[in-house]
């Protein structure tokens, strides 16, 4: 899971340096799998790419390989880490333990503006693209955690969020899933302006719980696809990965 280690940024949004430029600059695209699971990094062609020395970017890749988004490779550079079925199962596992705690937080502790944007966030809008939906899902669930009041919870769930961003870009077909969350954030939404903690809660592990289910079936289906997206799901495992290293 990645940890808390973003630059800080000045006051108009900037990145302050040329590392914390190229470390937002790979983060977003390892998230968005442009550089995608299991893709080969090297330090001087990305250098070259952003027009800086590869001082900053070996910067940048220490960052991301603190957060668990690249690994070192001996002499070879480094690689975007992989993600194993396993990953995904421990992602899971985690939001069921902590979304059902933000949402019964988020019943009592709320904000109207932060009531105000998750109704936003599920507007119905037919036209919308994956990308799009997928974005708002995110966004709302980040939200839900920003409302529980407890920081902490709220920075755990963000780089839940992060690891769920890469799942989501990996080309899976999860349309037809994201439109349903949309419905589903709707009714957690309507416990929350209720104030029915319990209800928000139970709504917010069942929510994650099919979720999951979605997200296996989405995977299973595109490893029985040739040339599928799941191909980037490594199901190698993990002392066999050591050993062929």
């Amino acid at each position: 899971m990645p940890h808390s280690h973003r630059p800080r940024r000045d006051s108009n949004g900037a990145p302050q340096t040329a590392a914390d430029s190229a470390y937002h600059t790979l983060r977003r695209e390892i998230l968005s799998c442009v550089l995608a699971p299991g893709a080969r990094i090297i330090e001087a062609d990305i250098a070259e790419r952003l027009d800086m020395s590869k001082t900053p970017v070996k910067k940048a890749l220490g960052m991301l390989e603190h957060e668990g988004f690249v690994e070192v490779l001996p002499r070879h550079g480094y690689r975007v880490t992989e993600i194993t079925l396993a990953d995904v199962q421990e992602i899971y596992q985690l939001r069921l333990i902590i979304e059902p705690a933000a949402a019964e937080l988020a019943a009592s502790n709320a904000t109207p503006e932060q009531l105000n944007e998750m109704r936003r966030l599920v507007e119905d809008n037919p036209d919308e693209s994956q990308e799009d939906r997928a974005t708002k899902v995110l966004r709302f669930h980040e939200i839900l955690a920003e409302a529980s009041g407890n920081s902490r919870l709220a920075l755990i769930l963000s780089g839940l969020m992060d690891e769920m961003e890469r799942l989501l870009s990996m080309g899976l077909d999860i349309g037809e899933s994201l439109s349903l969350q949309a419905g589903e954030h709707r009714e957690l939404l309507d416990a929350l302006l209720t104030g029915n903690h319990h209800t928000a809660g139970e709504i917010a592990k069942n929510q994650v719980e099919i979720g999951r289910m979605r997200m296996f079936e989405a995977i299973l289906e595109s490893l029985t696809s040739s040339g599928g997206a799941a191909e980037s799901v490594v199901l190698r495992p993990a002392a066999a990965t050591r050993d062929s290293e």
